[in-house]
């Protein structure tokens, strides 16, 4: 792995390219997580209630995850080809609609296709050729994918949040992003902090503010970068989203109940801490006169 670093080193038009090109291929990967996750914990669910109320089964299941059954339309059950599956290239080709019946594609799968290359490609060109890069990357395709599930769901799957969150405390074991122990204080601040606004706020109000997977996602971004991010990260997300929550509510009326998720938020400030974090630090502290 060093020498190829060594390779991108002397050529690093090469090496953007290559992970442009990868966060293209992640992101058309991400749409399938997206759509298909939530439905297998669904289907998950039900069969765990089935086995505790001791109902049978009314069919047979079938096979259904990541990767059976293959991806096709859901009108004319159409099955998407390899020609037809190059991340965005597919879709422009295609005119945005089915080879079999011409309905039309949703264009949110190139779009995540792009926004996934985009930010792969700002992580390579913050990190460099470096074990930080690939570490950044893992990272950020994990919170694209938790950030549209959520839009979609309002659920942020722990078979995503937890076991990246161990990655983050594994990463910071040889001082990647943070000191080991910065790392494990702001896993347990991240998670303790938002369970306490939570349990205060219910308290307050008899309402729930916020879910326990917005816990756990802040808790993972503490276990990446540190507790020292967990404030310029909270203050950005809860900036973003008062941002879009006053905007949903005047678009569609003045119903302060509408449900918004917090999680994409949490995600995109986490990411932006971790490229610039130190920067907005010094901005802000120099505002004030320190």
């Amino acid at each position: 792995m060093n020498e190829l670093f060594l390779v991108f080193e002397q050529f690093p038009a090469y090496f953007y390219i290559t992970v442009t090109v990868l966060g293209l291929l992640v992101g058309s990967f991400l749409n399938v997580v997206i759509h298909r996750l939530p439905i297998m914990m669904e289907h998950e669910f039900r069969a765990e209630a089935q086995e505790f109320l001791e109902i049978e089964p009314q069919q047979e299941a079938t096979a259904y995850n990541l990767v059976v059954p293959r991806s096709g339309c859901p009108k004319c059950k159409h099955q998407i080809t390899a020609l037809e599956n190059i991340p965005v290239l597919s879709y422009l080709w295609l005119k945005g609609k089915c080879s079999g019946c011409g309905v039309r594609i949703s264009p949110r799968y190139p779009l995540v296709e792009a926004f996934t290359a985009v930010m792969s490609f700002v992580i390579a060109l913050h990190f460099g050729p470096t074990w930080q890069c690939i570490f950044a990357l893992v990272f950020t395709w994990s919170l694209v994918a938790l950030t549209f599930i959520d839009f979609d769901t309002m659920l942020l799957p722990d078979s995503i949040v937890l076991p990246v969150l161990w990655l983050g405390i594994i990463a910071n074991i040889n001082v990647l992003y943070t000191d080991l122990t910065s790392a494990v204080i702001g896993a347990m601040v991240g998670y303790l902090s938002l369970w306490s606004i939570y349990w205060l706020f219910k308290l307050v109000t008899g309402k729930e503010g916020m879910g326990y997977g917005d816990f756990k996602l802040f808790a993972l971004i503490g276990a990446w970068l540190g507790w020292q991010a967990l404030p310029v990260t909270i203050l950005l997300s809860s900036l973003i989203g008062a941002i879009v929550g006053i905007s949903i509510m005047v678009i569609r009326g003045q119903d302060k109940n509408i449900a918004i998720p917090f999680g994409p938020y949490l995600a995109l400030a986490g990411w932006v801490a971790m490229i610039w974090g130190e920067q907005i630090n010094q901005a802000y502290l120099t505002s004030i006169g320190l």
